[in-house]
């Protein structure tokens, strides 16, 4: 044990290297660290420098017991190195070496902080042979759903049984149901999904056929709580939910992000009545064309709502944004990167245009917010599932024959929205159950002093 050997708990933590995998896992390294456990926070080189830029060089007293680790990201010249999936890719041939070769030089150099700990995202589960080598407790991190997880953990046993194929397609029936509490996936939603780009599905599904090492964690780490998610919680035996972490992380000023924050719009949002805003953001992945952008311009503008948009320089899928003629009547405010965490917690707040990646997810639900949801690809595309069919506080934008989400359709989804109380009510009973889950003596505040108590033993 820690405090009777004299040896101090150090925990090493890998994220996958996309903005959705690196924010939760910090949040809980801050709250690890907050009790005086020692962190390492591994990043790839390239990542490590885009937060060191983005993010204000300021510190907590949590992040005094953080130390920021850098492994070389195996990129090539020719690679795109801000794309995570081919940072996946090459980061899998590279890190089982430079990872092994960290671990020992920390364990080396400072004995009494050797390695007691590696937490690891999924999609690094590999990781845990290296974590059992070293004599380190194997902690797997999921920045998804629970209901996500387990039917990741559950792909060998659906090829295995035929119900996949070796691409990743439905073999057996139309839908995939783990639980008759668990919405269910349709072919088109499945974490591997990725629309239009069968490239891209491949590369995602050869690597969920890569998590053969994650029955060797021995508990799986979860940004959500017990009440949103009680079927899934009890498919798996060894998950903890943790979060949402966002409400545990709310006052920290190194916010982990990818991009500059643009803190101005704060101020635009305090002029504005309370519940009036439509928040617009499609996290740091998404891409749409120009007449999909058009349209969603002028779908905000038609809503007669007050709008903030989050327009990233390569939201236009690389290419320059350019709004269409007509666009700009002073109902909206428009920055590149905005504090999500602290904008969602405004009161001027009333709905939320999303992609449903799940830490945006987390961070509307915890909020009280109601959504319109636009997903894009991967667990995005079942979120949405839980958000609209199970939780109740949110509607999808649905194509049109063309394959585009017209004006007319955003518009009348964001009228629906404001004017049918039922979303509104739904959703603040969602936040009471997150703000009970955290606060203490909640299911996901002592499922965190459960590891933290566990990796201070070790």
């Amino acid at each position: 044990m820690a405090a009777e050997s004299g040896n101090r708990p150090h925990v090493l933590a890998v994220p996958l290297p996309a903005q959705g995998h690196v924010k939760p896992l910090m949040s809980l390294c801050r709250q690890i660290a907050k009790r005086g456990i020692k962190v390492t926070f591994v990043n790839a080189h390239s990542i490590h420098h885009k937060l060191l830029s983005a993010s204000p060089q300021q510190q907590d007293d949590s992040d005094h017991n953080i130390v920021m680790e850098t492994v070389p990201d195996g990129l090539t010249p020719e690679d795109d190195p801000n794309s995570p999936f081919t940072l996946l890719v090459t980061l899998t041939k590279t890190m089982p070496q430079t990872l092994t070769d960290l671990i020992q030089r920390i364990n080396t150099s400072n004995p009494n902080e050797k390695v007691t700990c590696l937490i690891a995202d999924l999609s690094f589960s590999w990781i845990f042979d290296i974590a059992d080598k070293m004599g380190a407790e194997p902690v797997g991190f999921a920045p998804h759903s629970v209901a996500c997880l387990a039917l990741l953990l559950h792909t060998p046993k659906l090829l295995e049984q035929g119900n996949l194929n070796i691409n990743g397609s439905l073999q057996n029936g139309d839908v995939i149901s783990l639980s008759k509490d668990i919405p269910s996936w349709r072919k088109d939603e499945l974490p591997w999904c990725f629309s239009g780009d069968p490239k891209m599905e491949k590369v995602l599904f050869e690597a969920v056929k890569g998590y053969k090492e994650a029955s060797k964690a021995k508990w799986w780490l979860c940004n959500t709580c017990h009440e949103l998610e009680p079927a899934a919680t009890e498919l798996l035996p060894n998950v903890l939910p943790i979060g949402p972490l966002n409400l545990l992380d709310s006052n920290n000023v190194n916010s982990t992000n990818f991009f500059s924050e643009d803190s101005s719009c704060l101020r635009w949002l305090d002029s504005k009545p309370d519940g009036s805003v439509v928040y617009v953001s499609f996290g740091s992945l998404a891409v749409f064309s120009q007449q999909q952008l058009d349209e969603l311009a002028l779908g905000l503008e038609l809503s007669g709502r007050a709008f903030l948009w989050v327009v990233r320089p390569d939201l236009a899928n690389g290419s320059q944004v350019v709004y269409p003629p007509g666009f700009g009547t002073g109902l909206g405010e428009i920055v590149e990167w905005a504090p999500q965490n602290r904008v969602l917690s405004h009161p001027s707040i009333g709905c939320f245009v999303s992609h449903c990646g799940w830490i945006s997810t987390m961070e509307g639900v915890s909020n009280g917010l109601r959504f319109q949801c636009w997903p894009y690809f991967a667990d995005q595309l079942h979120n949405v599932r839980y958000i609209c069919d199970k939780w109740g506080i949110g509607l999808k934008i649905d194509f049109d024959e063309v394959g585009i989400r017209s004006r007319y359709e955003i518009k009348n989804k964001i009228d629906m929205l404001f004017s049918d109380n039922k979303f509104k009510e739904n959703a603040l009973k969602m936040k009471e159950m997150c703000a009970k889950s955290v606060a203490d003596g909640g299911k996901s505040c002592n499922n965190l002093k459960k590891l933290i108590y566990h990796i201070d033993r070790r």
